[in-house]
């Protein structure tokens, strides 16, 4: 375009024609809700028949967690083929969701298993008439691994936006009640959510009952700002073939017709069924357990619930043009049929008699696929032969083996560095090195957790100003004791979990089915709180276990290490018995507060601490303000600060000088804390030349850290981005 000329005008809409309300109206059908219809008008417009686009994507995410029953089958079948006919320009993706297969425990937490019962769902829905010119099935455990420095961060970005609660909402879609939720099923809808932008999905075509989880992948673009939302085409539920049975379950056969039945299985089943003609008395539901989301398995009230006439609805009625036979009648519409038989005309037994024969002629192609296709054949051998198996949980859980990858040594001691903020304190750094300290002689790892930050929301999740606080961080605990730290590895926690990240994320998994979310939370943390602090102490378990450490340093008092420190003395004696429990001290650091405040909104970090980026000019001006009072050595920030840097110091010579007049006692000497202590607590050491002295030796460490980062390149660009994201981060009231 030529220098001054104005941009093109933006195409007008395509014309709404003739073919593309018959695409809209026959993939309405699919749902017993959609949110939005105008947003599914927009899509075809947009990306439907006729569109010199890619096309759209619908996507729905199947479990393979043992046998197949009529809704996962021909019912999903019919769908699929209404939404992807010819012409349409959609794509159905099949997202075989063997991940979450492993979260519930399916098939005894085996993957393999897990993965035989996907390919006999894939052979159940190619005979039942699945049109799979436009199907891509795609396996999660597969693209997953493949794609891992995607799925992961975004996955992690899920949860940073969602607190406790809300994902607790989603968490019916595993049929569990809130009190008896393991941790890993907090990943659940989390995962499920990430699926959703991982697949490209535009349209998610699930379940009723998914639809919560559906709503949070619009909420997730509200929260990232993701301008074009998923459409939600949730379908039908069918009800049980049990009175009061708000859904069919695969741990009752006689709940539901499955698809590998015989017709003698199908006939005694349905002529069991229930089969009222009047409205249903208000009872609970005859499971063993209590359904977690049984209110939101229907969205259009059905008084009457009646199993048969849903089936006859939704599966014999499902295609277009179908009819159903009854005796010498046949009908072409479901009203008549209901109106009927509510009525009398048509009796229970004619009723059942027409649903069998209909329910057979459907299931016929897949009997026969099954009994002379080998490969079908086989995996339904299989698929049998699992689920009369008393399948024990995995008793080896995978892991990251960083050592065995040479990632790290073994005997190593841990250490992990603080989650990044935008005012790094030299408090935290004097912590990681009295740690690193902590474990003598052995080669020591200092662990950068920088995706636990992410989903933890430290700094606002930014990678720029988390990569930064790192190199900060690094280059003050080289420049504090550079001989310690020549010592350390260095380890980040994205390289170490890209280097096996199935492994390392079914660690994880495994991690939270072995302990309860309350467990997990612990007694201080509030569902209001962010569902990605769950998901890091998951991960920091995973963590250790894959450095698999001889010795471990927390800092004492930090209740969310206590909390994982307990998990992991647990975890490794019961799930990973080959492997030595690690011996964790909680290491005692000192203090270097500058103030006591009793008031939040008193505190500062600029004056409640030194800061790794302060100029030298702030070891005179903090200190000047800090707390002194006399005879108290109780909280006496000055003398905590010079002992810190002055007695058994790395470049220090262990000798603290506080120069006076002669008049005031002359120069005297310190070589440890007591004696600095003891000369404080008499008064015969005044408070200013304690703040004079300690002042100089602040100076001193201000500017050694200053020249550091100075002198490095990439140092001096983290601190310039550091500083950009705390003005960021102030603007919007964080950390």
């Amino acid at each position: 375009m030529a220098k001054g000329s104005q941009k093109e005008p933006p195409k007008p809409p395509r014309e709404w024609t003739a073919e593309l309300q018959s695409d809209y109206e026959r993939i309405l059908t699919v749902g017993e809700e959609c949110i939005s219809a105008s947003e599914l008008k927009g899509l075809l417009t947009a990306k439907g028949r006729g569109s010199d686009q890619a096309g759209f994507n619908l996507y729905d995410g199947f479990e393979p967690s043992g046998r197949m029953h009529i809704a996962q089958g021909v019912f999903k079948a019919m769908n699929v083929n209404k939404c992807t006919a010819e012409g349409t320009n959609a794509t159905f993706i099949f997202w075989v969701a063997d991940w979450f297969a492993l979260m519930n425990d399916k098939m005894g937490g085996d993957l393999e298993k897990i993965k035989t019962v996907g390919l006999y769902l894939i052979e159940v829905w190619k005979a039942a008439g699945m049109n799979l010119d436009n199907v891509v099935f795609k396996w999660a455990s597969e693209e997953i691994t493949n794609n891992a420095d995607k799925y992961w961060p975004t996955m992690l970005d899920v949860a940073r936006r969602f607190n406790i609660t809300r994902v607790k909402k989603c968490c019916q879609i595993m049929g569990r009640l809130e009190g008896s939720l393991t941790a890993a099923q907090i990943l659940y809808p989390l995962m499920q959510c990430t699926d959703v932008f991982f697949l490209k999905a535009n349209i998610c075509q699930l379940g009723v009952d998914q639809r919560k989880v559906n709503m949070l992948a619009r909420e997730y673009c509200d929260a990232a700002k993701i301008k074009n939302k998923p459409i939600i085409l949730s379908h039908h539920m069918l009800f049980g073939l049990k009175a009061g049975q708000e859904k069919m379950s695969k741990s009752d056969p006689d709940s539901a017709v499955f698809m590998e039945d015989s017709a003698e299985d199908v006939e005694r089943k349905i002529m069991n069924a229930y089969c009222p003609t009047e409205e249903a008395d208000a009872e609970k539901s005859n499971e063993e357990v209590q359904d977690a989301g049984k209110e939101s398995m229907h969205l259009i009230e059905d008084k009457i619930k009646n199993p048969c006439l849903d089936y006859i609805q939704h599966i014999i009625f499902s295609p277009p043009g179908a009819s159903f036979k009854v005796g010498e009648n046949t009908y072409t519409n479901f009203p008549d049929v209901r109106a009927k038989f509510l009525s009398g005309e048509i009796s229970e037994a004619e009723l059942k008699q027409g649903l069998i024969a209909a329910l057979n002629e459907l299931l016929e192609p897949v009997r026969v696929h099954f009994t002379q296709d080998k490969n079908a054949k086989n995996l339904l051998s299989l698929v049998q032969e699992y689920k009369k198996e008393k399948l024990p949980k995995d008793s080896k859980p995978r892991r990251l083996n960083l050592i065995e990858l040479k990632k790290v040594s073994a005997g190593s001691h841990l250490v992990f560095a603080p989650l990044p903020n935008a005012a790094p304190r030299l408090q935290e750094a004097m912590d990681v090195l009295t740690q690193l300290r902590s474990g003598g002689d052995a080669p020591s790892v200092l662990y950068l957790s920088d995706w636990s930050a992410r989903v933890c929301n430290s700094c606002d999740a930014d990678i720029k100003a988390i990569d930064a606080f790192n190199t900060i961080f690094l280059t003050a605990l080289r420049s504090l004791d550079p001989q310690l730290m020549a010592k350390v590895q260095i380890l980040r926690q994205s390289e170490a979990i890209l280097a096996d990240p199935s492994n390392y994320w079914i660690s994880v998994i495994n991690v939270g089915r072995h302990f309860s979310l309350n467990d997990v939370m612990g007694p201080d943390m509030k569902d209001s709180e962010g569902a990605g602090i769950v998901i890091a102490r998951l991960m920091q378990v995973a963590d250790i276990a894959g450095i698999e450490p001889t010795t471990l340093s927390f800092v004492d008092g930090d209740n969310a290490s206590a909390i994982v420190a307990s998990m992991v003395g647990s975890f490794f004696k019961e799930k990973l018995p080959m492997l030595a429990v690690p011996k964790i001290s909680n290491t005692t650091t000192m203090s270097l507060l500058l103030h006591q405040r009793e008031f939040d909104a008193h505190k500062t970090e600029n004056d409640e601490y030194f800061l790794l980026d302060d100029p030298k000019v702030h070891g005179k001006s903090k200190m000047k303000k800090a707390f002194c009072e006399p005879k108290n050595i109780e909280f006496c920030p000055p003398i905590s600060l010079a002992s810190a840097f002055t007695f058994g110091f790395a470049d220090s010579n262990g000798k603290l000088t506080i120069k006076r007049s002669a008049d005031n006692g002359g120069d005297i000497v310190f070589e440890s804390k007591s004696d600095l202590e003891a000369r404080f607590a008499d008064e015969s050491l005044h408070p200013g030349d304690l703040k004079t002295a300690t002042s100089q030796v602040m100076v001193a460490i201000l500017d050694k850290i200053s020249a550091s980062i100075k002198g490095d390149s990439d140092a001096t660009k983290a601190s310039k981005a550091l500083k950009a994201a705390a003005k960021k981060l102030s603007k919007k009231g964080k950390k």
